[in-house]
């Protein structure tokens, strides 16, 4: 008696492609209507800004901060992370699981932000995509771990690297908000934890 394995073939990830849409679409209609060098810009279209979540209770400034990009390069090296990473995420949790992880991730890394910089006596005003994406690099890491170290064509070494690596640029350079990179890294590895479902391999045996 024999059996085959059926290889897995990577199919589309809708979610991801959609997330990724719907932060161009909101370059493209903020870049047209206004100047998102502004920071009074950027604060009336839902940036970050801790007295206004905390003391004006603008609490939808949590997710809309996590949709609006400052600059082209902020948008495409955002969006070129997540179109090779977040697809890898969906298709290992699932298009539901998928959703309420990178939403929680981008939640959560912005009110982690925002409370370190109330503390700190930073008045900083923030936005992008980087705290959730974040979040997806440590569910990602988190499942690869519990792959055995690989998922699809991505291993715990090379998701590793490029963490310690975007964290270390981040921490050495200046604008970053690293408190949301951080808090996205660690809310993401928990949610990856919680919510990851190890899928059962198809096999076909032959008599």
């Amino acid at each position: 008696m024999s059996y085959y394995r059926q290889s897995s073939v990577p199919k589309i990830s809708p979610v991801n492609t959609v997330i990724i849409v719907i932060n161009v679409l909101v370059f493209l209609y903020m870049m047209l209507t206004g100047n998102i060098r502004s920071t009074e810009y950027m604060y009336n279209h839902g940036a970050s800004f801790w007295p206004a979540v905390i003391m004006n209770h603008e609490y939808y400034r949590l997710l809309t901060c996590a949709f609006i990009h400052f600059s082209f390069s902020h948008l495409f090296n955002n969006m070129l992370v997540l179109a090779f990473i977040g697809d890898n995420l969906e298709r290992a949790l699932g298009k539901v699981r998928y959703i309420i992880f990178y939403l929680a991730c981008a939640l959560g890394s912005s009110l982690v932000s925002v409370l370190w910089n109330m503390v700190t006596g930073s008045y900083a005003i923030s936005g992008g995509a980087s705290g959730a994406i974040f979040g997806v690099v440590g569910g990602l890491l988190l499942i690869i771990i519990k792959n055995r170290g690989r998922l699809e064509d991505i291993s715990s070494v090379q998701l590793g690297l490029f963490a310690v690596f975007t964290i270390y640029h981040g921490l050495t350079s200046m604008g970053v908000d690293n408190a949301a990179h951080l808090g996205g890294f660690i809310i993401g590895a928990v949610l990856g934890l919680l919510l990851y479902r190890k899928k059962k391999r198809n096999v076909t045996y032959y008599a």
